[in-house]
């Protein structure tokens, strides 16, 4: 909104600033952060009245994690506020990319609250259906790529190679919403643990932060032989305000956790992801940045799996972070090791930009 009401005046004086994507990204980062701060006891507060006894904690789970009950969920809703108006302020409000990751951010984030609001009015684990959840993540995910990809190229682009490897065609459409469902339930499955699942989207949020400035800008994309998008570079609003918002979300979310994101939170992150990986054509390199979050969702597929085929079990439990804490690593260590590999993956991911 700034953005037209500045170009609108010519950009005039200090107004001329919001010209640049990194002060903007920079402002809407502090704005999502500022707001997230201000807003986040009192919603608190007003969850856990709501909500009562809060989130129900599985039994069969970690004994250690029985002493988080009554611990609000729905904190996503804190995340999903900060974040949408810092980016309707700071946004270019034409460009179309930034509508279509805002489109998969709210569509999620209401099909998470949907489960989390079921699950907290029935006291148990089971929310909606899975398959009417994956019908209608589906559907979003499919109307937000048909609005990326319109006049955006349906090549697929491959770390290590430069130029594009295939042209997908129509079915590009296909591709981009299994990749958006995909990342949003592989965030889902990593939120287990209290600020697990948090600063690894931040991390993977830095990481397309640089992505998407160099693939918006022709001469970094020329240079480094990785497809150019016009206008992905105001991408970066986007995955500033996520920085901020989920700074501010783990200010509360630090063990020990006042509040959970739930679904609504998880499932609107990971889509978001998978949507801005999807219109800076970097699909490929999003698996190795949230690398943490493919190998959670790969845990829990090898675990039914294989329970099913022989009625014996991988892991102790599955996702994988349940399996360490059941081999004695206490919650922060785990915590704490795979933000590490989050870095670590993150760094591998930048470094293909130039590995080509």
């Amino acid at each position: 909104m700034l953005y037209l009401i500045a170009e609108h005046l010519g950009f005039p004086g200090l107004l001329n600033l919001i010209r640049y994507i990194t002060f903007r990204a920079g402002a809407a980062a502090m704005t999502a952060l500022v707001i997230g701060l201000v807003i986040g006891p009192k919603f608190i507060g007003w969850l856990r009245v709501r909500q009562g006894k809060g989130q129900p904690i599985r039994a069969d789970g970690p004994q250690t994690h029985l002493s988080k009950v009554g611990t609000p969920t729905m904190g996503g809703l804190m995340i999903l506020i900060a974040l949408v108006v810092s980016l309707l302020l700071w946004m270019d409000l034409t460009n179309r990319y930034t509508w279509g990751v805002m489109i998969v951010t709210l569509g999620f984030g209401l099909v998470g609250f949907m489960d989390d609001f079921d699950k907290v009015r029935k006291r148990s684990h089971k929310g909606v259906s899975g398959k009417v959840r994956l019908l209608f993540e589906f559907a979003i995910a499919g109307v937000a790529a048909w609005l990326i990809l319109d006049g955006n190229g349906t090549e697929l682009y491959v770390p290590f190679y430069n130029g594009a490897v295939i042209d997908l065609g129509p079915f590009y459409i296909f591709f981009a919403a299994f990749v958006i469902v995909a990342f949003g339930n592989a965030v889902n499955l990593t939120d287990g643990l209290d600020g697990l699942a948090t600063m690894p989207v931040i991390i993977a949020c830095l990481a397309f932060f640089v992505i998407a400035y160099l693939v918006g800008n022709a001469k970094f994309a020329s240079y480094l032989g990785i497809p150019h998008v016009l206008g992905a570079g105001d991408l970066t609003i986007v995955t500033a305000c996520i920085i901020g918002a989920g700074l501010a979300f783990l200010w509360f979310n630090a063990p020990p956790a006042a509040v959970f994101m739930g679904d609504t939170g998880s499932l609107a992150l990971g889509g978001a992801l998978g949507a801005i990986s999807v219109a800076t054509h970097h699909e490929i390199v999003l698996a190795i940045v949230g690398g943490l979050f493919v190998l959670e969702a790969v845990s829990v597929v090898i675990q039914v799996y294989y329970y099913k085929r022989t009625g014996k079990r991988v892991f102790r439990m599955a996702p994988i972070h349940h399996h360490f804490e059941q081999l004695g690593w206490s919650e922060p260590t785990v915590v704490i090791r795979f933000w590490i590999i989050s870095f670590v993956l993150a760094l591998a991911g930048l470094a293909t930009l130039k590995l080509r």
